[in-house]
Protein backbone atom coordinates (compact mmCIF):
# COMPACT_ATOMS: atom_id res chain seq x y z
CA UNK A 1 0.00 0.00 0.00
CA UNK A 2 1.29 4.04 -0.48
CA UNK A 3 1.00 6.30 1.22
CA UNK A 4 -0.64 9.35 0.11
CA UNK A 5 2.04 12.22 -1.39
CA UNK A 6 2.30 14.29 2.22
CA UNK A 7 3.38 11.71 4.23
CA UNK A 8 5.38 9.91 1.86
CA UNK A 9 7.40 13.16 1.19
CA UNK A 10 7.50 13.64 5.51
CA UNK A 11 9.01 10.39 5.45
CA UNK A 12 11.50 11.17 2.83
CA UNK A 13 12.51 14.23 4.32
CA UNK A 14 13.44 12.44 7.54
CA UNK A 15 14.94 9.92 6.07
CA UNK A 16 17.68 12.30 4.81
CA UNK A 17 18.88 13.34 8.30
CA UNK A 18 21.41 10.59 9.65
CA UNK A 19 21.05 7.41 11.00
CA UNK A 20 17.44 7.57 10.66
CA UNK A 21 16.35 4.49 7.92
CA UNK A 22 12.70 4.10 7.06
CA UNK A 23 11.39 2.55 10.13
CA UNK A 24 12.71 5.16 12.31
CA UNK A 25 11.04 7.92 9.34
CA UNK A 26 7.91 6.54 9.38
CA UNK A 27 7.71 6.54 13.06
CA UNK A 28 8.60 10.02 13.02
CA UNK A 29 5.99 10.97 10.22
CA UNK A 30 3.39 9.39 11.98
CA UNK A 31 4.46 10.86 15.01
CA UNK A 32 4.57 14.56 13.65
CA UNK A 33 1.30 14.05 12.32
CA UNK A 34 -0.55 13.76 16.01
CA UNK A 35 1.56 16.65 16.70
CA UNK A 36 -0.75 19.97 17.61
CA UNK A 37 -0.83 22.15 14.80
CA UNK A 38 1.38 25.09 16.62
CA UNK A 39 3.67 22.37 17.32
CA UNK A 40 4.52 21.76 14.05
CA UNK A 41 4.52 25.20 12.82
CA UNK A 42 6.64 26.18 16.05
CA UNK A 43 9.20 23.14 14.64
CA UNK A 44 8.83 24.02 11.07
CA UNK A 45 9.67 27.92 11.93
CA UNK A 46 12.42 26.50 13.75
CA UNK A 47 13.86 24.40 11.24
CA UNK A 48 13.33 27.57 8.73
CA UNK A 49 15.69 29.82 11.24
CA UNK A 50 18.11 28.04 11.96
CA UNK A 51 19.00 28.26 8.08
CA UNK A 52 18.33 31.10 7.66
CA UNK A 53 19.95 33.08 10.79
CA UNK A 54 22.49 30.64 11.18
CA UNK A 55 26.12 31.29 9.26
CA UNK A 56 29.75 30.99 10.24
CA UNK A 57 31.64 33.14 12.03
CA UNK A 58 34.22 34.34 9.46
CA UNK A 59 37.02 34.72 12.35
CA UNK A 60 36.68 30.74 14.29
CA UNK A 61 34.10 29.29 11.59
CA UNK A 62 31.33 28.36 14.68
CA UNK A 63 28.13 29.05 13.77
CA UNK A 64 26.90 32.10 15.05
CA UNK A 65 23.96 35.22 14.23
CA UNK A 66 26.37 37.84 14.27
CA UNK A 67 29.85 38.32 12.81
CA UNK A 68 32.13 38.18 14.52
CA UNK A 69 30.72 35.07 16.78
CA UNK A 70 30.05 36.18 20.24
CA UNK A 71 33.31 34.25 21.61
CA UNK A 72 35.81 36.18 19.42
CA UNK A 73 34.14 39.25 20.19
CA UNK A 74 34.35 38.75 23.67
CA UNK A 75 37.86 40.44 24.34
CA UNK A 76 37.64 39.27 28.23
CA UNK A 77 38.48 36.09 26.95
CA UNK A 78 42.27 34.23 26.67
CA UNK A 79 43.35 35.73 23.32
CA UNK A 80 46.74 33.55 23.60
CA UNK A 81 45.21 29.64 23.30
CA UNK A 82 42.87 28.64 20.53
CA UNK A 83 41.38 25.07 20.60
CA UNK A 84 40.61 23.91 17.00
CA UNK A 85 37.76 21.62 16.71
CA UNK A 86 36.26 19.38 14.12
CA UNK A 87 32.53 21.12 14.45
CA UNK A 88 30.58 23.69 16.13
CA UNK A 89 28.76 21.00 18.21
CA UNK A 90 32.35 20.59 20.19
CA UNK A 91 32.52 23.92 20.99
CA UNK A 92 29.57 23.59 22.69
CA UNK A 93 30.27 20.69 24.32
CA UNK A 94 33.50 22.39 25.75
CA UNK A 95 31.86 25.70 26.74
CA UNK A 96 29.38 23.69 29.32
CA UNK A 97 32.75 22.57 31.19
CA UNK A 98 32.71 26.62 31.60
CA UNK A 99 36.14 26.48 32.74
CA UNK A 100 37.94 26.93 29.30
CA UNK A 101 38.06 30.82 28.60
CA UNK A 102 40.23 30.81 25.37
CA UNK A 103 39.16 31.01 21.79
CA UNK A 104 38.19 28.23 19.20
CA UNK A 105 38.52 27.04 15.38
CA UNK A 106 36.17 25.17 14.18
CA UNK A 107 37.47 23.06 10.75
CA UNK A 108 34.60 21.47 9.52
CA UNK A 109 35.65 18.10 9.39
CA UNK A 110 39.01 16.07 9.20
CA UNK A 111 41.28 15.11 6.42
CA UNK A 112 39.52 11.53 4.85
CA UNK A 113 41.33 10.50 1.50
CA UNK A 114 38.68 8.27 1.20
CA UNK A 115 36.04 10.49 1.27
CA UNK A 116 37.82 13.11 -0.67
CA UNK A 117 38.73 15.13 1.87
CA UNK A 118 42.15 17.17 1.68
CA UNK A 119 43.30 20.20 3.56
CA UNK A 120 41.50 22.22 0.99
CA UNK A 121 37.86 21.13 2.16
CA UNK A 122 38.81 22.34 5.91
CA UNK A 123 38.94 25.40 7.46
CA UNK A 124 42.47 25.54 7.73
CA UNK A 125 43.73 28.11 5.51
CA UNK A 126 41.75 30.68 7.88
CA UNK A 127 43.47 29.29 11.14
CA UNK A 128 47.01 30.03 9.58
CA UNK A 129 46.23 33.10 8.63
CA UNK A 130 44.95 33.83 11.95
CA UNK A 131 48.00 32.61 13.89
CA UNK A 132 50.12 34.83 11.18
CA UNK A 133 48.31 38.03 12.16
CA UNK A 134 47.67 37.56 16.16
CA UNK A 135 50.75 37.51 17.65
CA UNK A 136 49.05 36.76 21.32
CA UNK A 137 48.71 33.38 20.72
CA UNK A 138 51.21 30.98 22.67
CA UNK A 139 49.35 28.03 22.40
CA UNK A 140 47.15 25.60 19.51
CA UNK A 141 45.31 22.56 21.86
CA UNK A 142 44.15 19.88 19.18
CA UNK A 143 40.89 18.36 20.06
CA UNK A 144 40.23 16.27 17.25
CA UNK A 145 38.66 12.88 18.00
CA UNK A 146 40.61 9.79 18.64
CA UNK A 147 39.74 8.30 15.45
CA UNK A 148 42.63 7.75 12.65
CA UNK A 149 41.16 10.44 10.76
CA UNK A 150 41.46 13.04 13.73
CA UNK A 151 44.96 11.76 14.63
CA UNK A 152 45.81 12.60 10.62
CA UNK A 153 44.57 15.73 11.23
CA UNK A 154 46.16 16.48 14.66
CA UNK A 155 49.49 15.65 13.21
CA UNK A 156 48.76 17.47 9.84
CA UNK A 157 48.45 20.15 11.67
CA UNK A 158 51.03 20.27 14.12
CA UNK A 159 53.70 19.78 11.18
CA UNK A 160 51.69 23.11 10.05
CA UNK A 161 52.23 25.34 12.67
CA UNK A 162 55.32 23.98 15.22
CA UNK A 163 57.98 25.76 12.57
CA UNK A 164 55.95 29.17 13.45
CA UNK A 165 57.49 28.60 17.00
CA UNK A 166 53.89 28.28 18.78
CA UNK A 167 53.24 25.26 21.35
CA UNK A 168 50.95 22.58 20.38
CA UNK A 169 49.08 20.14 22.53
CA UNK A 170 46.08 17.51 22.43
CA UNK A 171 43.25 16.65 24.80
CA UNK A 172 44.73 13.49 26.43
CA UNK A 173 42.78 10.64 26.03
CA UNK A 174 41.79 7.18 27.42
CA UNK A 175 39.93 5.87 30.10
CA UNK A 176 36.54 8.26 30.83
CA UNK A 177 35.62 9.25 34.35
CA UNK A 178 33.72 5.72 35.83
CA UNK A 179 34.54 2.95 33.20
CA UNK A 180 35.87 -0.31 33.83
CA UNK A 181 39.25 -1.09 32.60
CA UNK A 182 38.23 -4.82 31.37
CA UNK A 183 35.97 -2.94 28.97
CA UNK A 184 38.21 -0.68 27.32
CA UNK A 185 39.34 -1.42 23.95
CA UNK A 186 43.11 -1.38 23.23
CA UNK A 187 43.48 1.85 21.59
CA UNK A 188 41.66 3.51 24.57
CA UNK A 189 44.21 1.71 26.88
CA UNK A 190 46.85 2.55 25.03
CA UNK A 191 46.00 6.07 25.10
CA UNK A 192 45.37 5.81 28.74
CA UNK A 193 49.26 4.86 29.27
CA UNK A 194 50.41 7.34 27.06
CA UNK A 195 48.66 10.54 28.65
CA UNK A 196 49.32 9.33 32.42
CA UNK A 197 50.13 12.06 34.70
CA UNK A 198 52.12 12.05 37.88
CA UNK A 199 50.67 11.62 41.08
Amino acid sequence: MQYPEPIAKLIESYMKLPGIGNKSATRMAFYTLDMDEKDVNDFAKALVSAKKDLHYCSVCGNITESDPCMICADKGRDQSKIIVVEQPRDVMSLEKMREYRGLYHVLHGVLSPLEGKGPDDLNIASLLRRLQTNEAVEEVILATNATPEGEATATYLSRLIKPAGIKMTRLAHGLAVGSDIEYADEMTLLKAIEGRTEL
